[in-house]
């Protein structure tokens, strides 16, 4: 073979190595990038911030991904029967590490969990509870539960990509189970996570607030989340984590609302929330 037509087949087969790598990538979690208005915003350190009474709300989107990251409730069974009392839940985590720290830039600069990374387990949109196993107990009431799981960053920042979460109902004790199930597990639901209990010292100076949804997306002139800060209210149009500054010491107050384009209550069991958490200097 001629040099000038080995270099050049060399040079066409390094090419297409090199494209084949580049589509292999996975994609990012959804957090980065979902209703991001600018390519700054949906890969650098923060979006636009929006202040109202002294108190500015800015998103941010460079936390370290996982968009690997899976989560399986192998029991209890979605409308199964459990026994009254302590319920056991057994897990299924792949490609995330529980009790990991999570590095990145944020992790300096909002309240962390000694433990690391871990699952938020909420029922019935009550305040989560925090676990570092996959498998535990937890005590829950007589009744029919709605129950959200999901991966947790170490700094309690949710992963929002499918597969990150389980949303099921359960029926613990005897009773019968309603007519009406508690939630729709396929309409549009918004949970509550962060903020969460007292904040202090270099934790209260910047507050994280994040939700999550299920079976519904945000965006600039359609769905919508409201949240009412001590008052303040603020549009997002964007499934991301935000920062919370300037809030005063003492007791706050945090209102989540899923809204319509027209700024119309979506009809769910959870789809409004109110809240409070204290700050300390």
């Amino acid at each position: 073979m001629k040099p000038s037509h080995w270099l050049l087949c060399s040079t066409t087969l390094t090419l297409a190595l090199l494209a084949s790598c580049e589509t292999s990538k996975p994609a990012t979690d959804a957090s980065a990038s979902a209703g991001s208005r600018n390519p700054a915003a949906a890969g650098g350190a923060s979006g636009e911030s929006m202040e109202a009474n002294g108190i500015r709300l800015t998103p941010f989107s460079d936390s370290p991904k996982f968009p690997e990251a899976q989560i399986q409730l192998r029991s209890p069974i979605g409308n199964s029967t459990v026994a009254s009392g302590e319920v056991p839940f057994d897990y299924q985590v792949t490609n995330f590490q529980l009790t990991k720290m999570s590095g990145g830039p944020r992790m300096a600069e909002m309240a962390n969990a000694v433990k690391g990374q871990h699952i938020h387990n909420i029922v019935d949109n009550e305040p989560y509870s925090a676990h570092y196993e996959p498998r535990f107990a937890k005590a829950i009431p007589d009744g029919q539960h709605a129950v959200l799981s999901f991966l947790s960053r170490s700094y309690h920042e949710s992963l929002k990509h499918r597969g990150a979460y389980d949303l099921r109902i359960i029926n613990v004790g005897d009773a019968p189970a309603p007519a009406t199930p508690i939630i729709d597990v396929k309409g549009p639901n918004l949970f509550y996570s962060r903020p969460k209990d007292t904040y202090a010292g270099a934790d209260a100076k910047r507050i994280m607030l994040d939700f999550y949804l299920v079976n519904t997306t945000l965006a600039p002139g359609g769905t919508r989340v409201r949240a009412t800060i001590n008052g303040a209210e603020f549009m997002l149009d964007r499934w991301m984590p935000y920062q919370m500054e300037g809030l005063p010491a003492g007791e706050n107050t945090v209102k989540l609302e899923l809204i319509d384009g027209s700024g119309n209550m979506i009809p769910g069991a959870y789809n409004s929330v109110t809240r409070t958490f204290t700050v300390t200097p």
